[in-house]
């Protein structure tokens, strides 16, 4: 069987016949732990761990590696510690491939086995960052924004907090990320051991701002907390960010290939694009990896880079998903490959989304706009149309009303944009009237609204557009008024052969 990879592997491996894969770019041996990781899963590895690792090879800084926290189960911590922490990215192009190792990873836990270690490095002086990928739903919130203290996971949290702020030892499991941060917080707190920031990387609007409300409510709610609740204001930054690379999920035949490439087994391997962006609100409480110097923007404010973002490479994701999904393309690249489905996406961006954005500094917006769509063409990243048409009435609202808004409100009709909607709502009506394959496979409406959504596409084709624009949780009462809006609609779904 070939060896797994591990520091004793990769050391034999390059005192023999050596190898052409490149990295780690930091000694594991010699990188100590200054940044705990919430949410060891591909996309971190993927994305925050190359930088933070390329940071502190640029500064020549060996305080930056990573203790890495998995959430729900010890799966991914067990296969990496028999690596030491090691593993690769193959990154995949349309045409290249490369494969590159990772060694910031400097320590990997469960917190099922291991939260009082995990609290004491939160708790370290010598850590200055934590940093977060636990996904919306791993923030256990309430539909307004608050702490759902009714979740068992977080409650059980709640409880140890409050017994260690009463002087009980820190060792009670953590069961939520969110309280395993406060918990954290309430030992450095504790033990006075200095500032601390926390970086949100979830998909979330002012994600930042999010988690921080989060903690402060979370303090709030905790009897005899109110000490440690002034510390966290005065000595805890949460700055916003926003990131972005696709992370297809890691398969046996990537696993093979990789194995090619390094000569070695790697049980860590991760998969990614070639293109990455992070961009970092510039407000820390204390020391940070030098993530400019590896191509990370940092900037007082991150919200028009997460407009752009969502406005120009999500809106499109989505449309090419309903307009390829109505054509029966399998994947985003065959859809965009279709001249007329590529066509109608530019149009939407340059007629629409674009006179909306205020171009943030460093960022071209038409070739950002050619970006996406070469990102979109790369067949290794693997999304389906119909993965990315899930959740549409909550996609939506985030990736292309507000673009539709901007544009009622200057006095222009949004009449690309409509096709966006158009498509939608055909797919809606398809998917809910059994008429739709993809790939020889019948689809079925996959949303949060949907048994909302298949009774308002039940009825009379021609009234299809009224019924769903009368869907207040998707647009409100303010676009379901517009009749410029309704009137562009009509005519894309016509075009579609519904009506």
């Amino acid at each position: 069987m070939t060896p797994r990879l591990s520091r004793a592997t990769l050391a034999a491996l390059a005192d023999g016949r050596g190898h052409a894969v490149p990295g780690p770019a930091v000694d594991p041996a010699s990188t100590t732990v200054g940044l705990v990781h919430l949410g060891l899963g591909a996309f971190h590895r993927a994305h925050q761990a190359v930088y933070t690792e390329d940071a502190a090879a640029a500064a020549g800084d060996t305080g930056w590696g990573i203790l890495g926290v998995t959430q729900r189960s010890a799966r991914v911590a067990e296969h990496l510690a028999p690596q030491d922490g090691l593993y690769g990215v193959l990154t995949k192009g349309a045409t290249h491939t490369s494969l590159r190792l990772i060694g910031s990873l400097r320590d990997v836990a469960f917190p099922g086995e291991r939260t009082p270690h995990v609290l004491r490095t939160i708790a370290a002086p010598s850590t200055h960052v934590v940093t977060l990928t636990v996904t919306e739903k791993g923030y256990r919130r309430r539909p307004d924004g608050l702490p759902d203290l009714t979740d068992p996971d977080l409650g059980s949290d709640v409880a140890a907090l409050a017994a260690e702020i009463g002087g009980a030892p820190p060792e009670q499991p953590a069961r939520s990320p969110i309280g395993l941060l406060v918990r954290g917080l309430a030992l450095r707190h504790r033990q006075d051991a200095g500032p601390l920031t926390v970086v949100c990387c979830d998909n979330l609007a002012e994600n930042g701002r999010v988690v921080g409300a989060l903690v402060h409510e979370l303090l709030a709610a905790v009897p005899h907390a109110q000490s440690l609740a002034q510390w966290v204001r005065a000595s805890v930054a949460f700055p916003s960010t926003m990131v972005d690379r696709i992370v297809p999920a890691t398969t046996d035949a990537h696993r093979t290939e990789a194995t090619a490439l390094l000569g070695l087994r790697d049980e860590g391997l991760v998969v990614g694009e070639p293109f990455t962006q992070w961009v970092v609100e510039d407000t820390f409480a204390g020391p940070r990896p030098a993530w400019e110097r590896a191509g990370a923007t940092l900037t007082a404010d991150v919200a028009p880079f997460e407009r752009a973002k969502l406005r120009v490479l999500n809106a499109s994701h989505s449309t090419l998903a309903y307009l390829g999904a109505l054509r029966g393309y399998a994947t985003i690249a065959e859809a965009v490959a279709d001249p007329e489905l590529e066509a109608i996406v530019r149009a939407l961006v340059d007629e629409d989304v674009l006179p909306t954005l205020e171009a943030p500094e460093g960022l071209d917006l038409v070739r950002y706009r050619d970006d996406v769509l070469d990102r979109f063409a790369n067949p290794n990243t693997g999304h389906t149309t119909v993965q990315v048409a899930m959740d549409g009435s909550a996609k939506l609202p985030q990736r292309l009303l507000g673009t539709v808004r901007d544009r009622l409100a200057a006095g222009a009709v949004p009449t690309a944009a409509a096709a966006t909607l158009a498509a939608w709502m055909s797919y809606v009506h398809a998917t809910t009237h059994g008429g739709l394959e993809v790939a020889g496979r019948k689809v079925s409406l996959d949303d949060p609204l949907a048994d909302a959504l298949a009774s308002a596409a039940d009825g009379p084709v021609d009234g299809l557009v009224d019924r769903l624009l009368a869907v207040r949780e998707v647009f409100g009462a303010d676009l379901a008024a517009s009749s410029e809006l309704r009137s562009a609609v009509r005519a894309h779904v016509r075009t579609l052969a519904l009506v």
